[in-house]
């Protein structure tokens, strides 16, 4: 893709989504405590003073916004063609493309804005984690068997791709939902892995016509920049949070993009590249496994909510909040950056590149484990 296409992209995607978000996340700010969105200090939460949480209503915002705008201007481009001029003609031969796409488009984001209500009803009158967890499978169930959607892991069996697609999408939720407990934290990881997957899909041809996949690339830019539009707000100290409806907004907008997406052709030497969303979402998907495997070692339910997330540990070993959100940041920007060589490397190199996401995990275990004998003793 030329840079020109690439500048394109960012200003009709990226660019109206984060001043969409960002701009209407002051007057939620105002809102918040009059619609019930105040997070309160408490003895499982970092931050001390009462903060708004409707981040998400934002994000959620700055998404919807400019696929409206979006859908609009194609449906005017297809009408006076002249209009399609301004352009670069890379972008020009995929209008028909996205027009031909727009109904499944604006169900997936109905899908979403569903989770979003949910989260937003957890936001303000918390609702029991079954509830919350069965909507999560009803709603990935109906995305998944609706569309057909099913993860590129060459599987030729119907139901089992299905099954993990299924799963997929709630464990992406969940991480994200998981990984939001300081200033900055799940929004910025969420908005390196979208841009990262973006990039990915820039240089990813699909098997098909050849090109690059900028759908999905879009998509996952304008996730990208609702999410920067939202990191304005929720930059230490946070003067809003994302709350569940942002989380599970954006966790399900990120799944449905990675499954949407293709990684390699069954005809390709490059079948390792279905493992690129596995090391961009790596380290929420350590996260929330180690916080479950806590809580379950300790006897507690896995759902209930503490202090024994990654940052936290981070914390716990020394580092400021800022420290450990940084770390976290570039430990995800590591495992990111691998995911955008699996798709340009051949096998050996694969397996180095992997090497390097799996130690860089076994790196951060060995280090929390020192904190966890100092805590024994």
């Amino acid at each position: 893709m030329d840079v020109q296409t690439a500048v394109w992209m960012v200003l009709v995607t990226a660019v109206p989504a984060a001043l969409i978000a960002w701009g209407s996340l002051y007057a939620i700010r105002r809102r918040a405590d009059a619609w019930g969105l105040l997070d309160r200090p408490g003895a499982r939460k970092v931050h001390t003073v009462p903060t708004p949480l409707g981040g998400g209503i934002g994000i959620w915002l700055g998404v919807i916004g400019v696929f409206a705008l979006g859908t609009a201007a194609v449906a005017v481009a297809r009408l006076q063609p002249e209009l399609l001029a301004w352009l670069p003609e890379s972008l020009r031969i995929h209008i028909p493309g996205l027009w031909s796409r727009v109904e499944e488009l604006w169900i997936l984001l109905g899908a979403a804005s569903v989770l979003a209500v949910l989260g937003l009803a957890d936001d303000i009158r918390g609702l029991p984690w079954q509830l919350r967890l069965g909507c999560q499978f009803a709603v990935a169930a109906v995305t998944v068997l609706a569309f057909g959607y099913g993860l590129t892991a060459f599987i030729p069996v119907a139901i089992v791709t299905s099954g993990l697609s299924i799963v997929w999408i709630v464990a992406m939720i969940n991480s994200f939902n998981m990984l939001d407990n300081m200033d900055g934290l799940s929004g910025g990881v969420a908005a390196i892995i979208a841009a990262t997957l973006a990039a990915v899909m820039f240089l990813t041809p699909d098997p098909g016509s050849g090109r690059p996949q900028l759908f999905i690339a879009a998509f996952l830019m304008i996730v990208c920049g609702a999410l920067l539009g939202f990191l304005w707000h929720n930059r230490p100290p946070a003067r809003i949070f994302m709350g569940d409806a942002g989380s599970y907004f954006v966790g399900f907008l990120i799944a449905v993009a990675t499954l949407l997406a293709t990684y390699a052709g069954y005809q390709q030497n490059r079948p390792h590249a279905v493992l690129a969303p596995l090391c961009a979402m790596a380290v929420p998907l350590y996260d929330m496994t180690t916080v479950l495997w806590i809580r379950i070692r300790e006897g507690r339910s896995p759902f209930e909510a503490d202090k024994s997330h990654f940052s936290h540990r981070l914390v716990a070993l020394g580092l400021s909040k800022p420290q450990a959100v940084l770390t976290i940041y570039l430990l995800t920007g590591t495992c990111a950056l691998a995911a955008l060589l699996l798709g340009r490397v051949d096998s050996w190199a694969a397996l180095l590149v992997l090497g390097i996401v799996g130690c860089m995990l076994a790196l951060t275990v060995i280090l929390e484990s020192t904190g966890w004998r100092r805590d024994a003793s």
